[in-house]
């Protein structure tokens, strides 16, 4: 059978390549690529015998564990297609992503059974629930899940699934930071070469030509990766698929929380080499630990720190450049629609979040309503865009996607969102989300770029920008600040540490010191809540 640009096939070719390597490591759980093959066969049969068909939505509504990725490529297998679901949804953001994505079965934690019986009558699709055992005392029979290790005793773990195809769906959730979240269609070609670097992400030649080369991209030498994030976020979930599909060993964070201590001892424990974290709001943890424990670990190991999905600091990558000197800094930039953008955003400031050059595929394109989209000429903005590898839209969302998706010169173009500039070079700079562009006064200021300026400040332990009304301007610039330690912050002198960086404009013209910057569970910026606590003025000092 010829293998496509499937992640399951080209998984299946590597797990045939390296059988015995470990691909898993969560606590003391560790499963190799055999074992991995197998007990996914074994699930994607049960979900088979219970009517799960090729294109059916199933939920990972899981903490990080194993079984997050076992179940993924169960789906894969069958070409239905895994539907992220967020741990922290209330039962309205949980009922909607049920509903939306017509979910037909769930895999969960046992923990989530009662949310899921809350919700259930709302999804008339879900006919099947299948819970992972952990030591709540929550009761599945009330939804009548089935515990895993029961589902797949028994079933075949045999290989003898349909042909797939380059075009059956990898559906992302967004986080819905700007609404109720949207699940992104990626054929998993296009996925695989936008998000998860083609197969070159560990070689030297670059992107394969034919899936069936995967297998000749595994090296001799294991590369060790931790993924900090939740599975439950892109990042995370790509960057997991990016390391089995090299044959390398992806170790998970198996707390619900980021506690730097915990991290450092697996990372020693383990001999990982590569970190991958969601901005600075999972850098200061892990910083603030080495600070306040000098020598405790060897952690020779590591030798590159990544980061996606948030603002990773010039700061911050210098403070992790001092505990390890011949590290590889990577801080990409991109989003669950985009996949990798590129690899630049932190040593800008000033200058825009990111620096990629114009070619077929990257383009700055012009979207001002009522007149046709086209391409900007040099020193024009307009909205960041990508081309080629892009998904297909929005599930359940044709609105959305028409204006997401649209055609400049006969090519399809994906609208990102992200201001940016064509520069004369024929270089792009990008700026940061449109939706967050402060308009002061006519100026445009960005706020990630503020951000960036204000964590620069060693007193500032973390930060988020906003817009706020002003009689004259129209807006003004508001940061919401947590400080370090017993630091007291005062507006002046933040001003005039950011002035180093930024250009008068662009400073914050208020300070709101609270004790923690409000922030997604993956670490993404909450801007509708730190704009709330911007308004309210409980915070203000001057």
């Amino acid at each position: 059978m010829t293998a496509h640009f499937n992640i399951a096939d080209m998984f299946e070719l590597v797990a045939d390549k390296v059988p015995q390597r470990v691909a898993l490591v969560c606590g003391d759980r560790r499963v190799s690529y055999a074992a991995l093959e197998s007990r996914s066969n074994q699930l994607a049969h049960f979900l088979a015998a219970r009517g799960v068909r090729a294109g059916d939505h199933v939920g990972l509504y899981l903490y990080n564990c194993n079984e997050y990725l076992e179940a993924m490529l169960a789906c894969f297998k069958l070409r239905a297609v895994p539907i992220n679901v967020n741990y922290r949804y209330v039962e309205d953001e949980l009922a909607y992503i049920f509903t939306n994505s017509d979910m037909v079965a769930c895999i969960h934690h046992q923990e989530f059974s009662p949310h899921i019986a809350a919700v259930a009558e709302q999804a008339p699709a879900l006919h099947t629930c299948v819970h992972v055992a952990d030591d709540s005392a929550c009761d599945p029979a009330a939804i009548g899940a089935v515990e895993l290790e029961s589902a797949i005793a028994g079933q075949s773990p045999a290989r003898d699934f349909g042909e797939r195809a380059d075009d059956d769906l990898f559906i992302l959730y967004t986080g819905g930071t700007t609404g109720m979240p949207k699940g992104v269609m990626w054929p998993h070609k296009s996925v695989f070469f936008a998000a998860m670097g083609g197969g070159g992400w560990f070689h030297p030649d670059g992107p394969i030509s034919a899936a069936g080369q995967i297998a000749d991209r595994v090296g001799d030498f294991v590369i060790v990766g931790m993924a900090l994030a939740p599975l439950m976020h892109g990042a995370c979930w790509w960057y997991a698929c990016i390391m089995l599909l090299a044959g390398n060993t992806v170790v998970l964070n198996p707390a619900h929380s980021l506690v730097g201590e915990q991290v450092w001892d697996i990372v020693e424990r383990e001999q990982v080499n590569a970190l991958t974290i969601v901005g600075d709001a999972m850098a200061v943890p892990l910083l603030d630990a080495l600070d306040a424990n000098p020598g405790r670990w060897q952690l020779g190991s590591v030798f590159s720190v990544g980061s996606g999905g948030a603002v990773f600091s010039t700061s911050k990558q210098e403070a992790f450049k001092r505990y390890f000197p011949n590290v590889f800094i990577s801080n990409s930039f991109g989003s669950s629609e985009s996949g990798n953008m590129g690899l630049d955003g932190g040593g800008k400031q000033g200058q825009g979040l990111g620096n990629v050059a114009k070619s077929d595929f990257m383009s700055v394109i012009s979207d001002v309503e009522g007149e046709p989209h086209r391409h900007v000429a040099p020193g024009e903005m307009g909205i960041f865009a990508r081309s080629g590898h892009i998904p297909v839209g929005y599930y359940n969302d044709p609105v959305k996607t028409a204006k997401t998706i649209v055609e400049v010169d006969g090519q399809a173009w994906l609208l990102l969102g992200d201001e940016a500039r064509l520069e004369q070079d024929n270089t792009i700079t990008v700026f940061g989300r449109g939706s967050n562009c402060i308009n002061s006064g006519g100026e445009k200021v960005f706020p990630e770029e503020v951000e960036q300026a204000l964590k620069a400040n060693p007193d500032i332990f973390d930060c988020l920008v906003v817009g706020v009304p002003d009689k004259r301007y129209g807006s003004r610039v508001a940061a919401v600040v947590t400080a370090r330690g017993d630091a007291t912050l005062t507006l002046e002198a933040v001003q005039e540490d950011a002035r180093k960086h930024i250009a008068g404009y662009k400073l914050p013209r208020e300070l709101h010191v609270v004790e923690e910057v409000p922030r997604a569970p993956t670490g993404k910026p909450a801007y509708p809540q730190a704009l709330e606590i911007a308004l309210a003025g409980e915070h203000l000092v001057s």
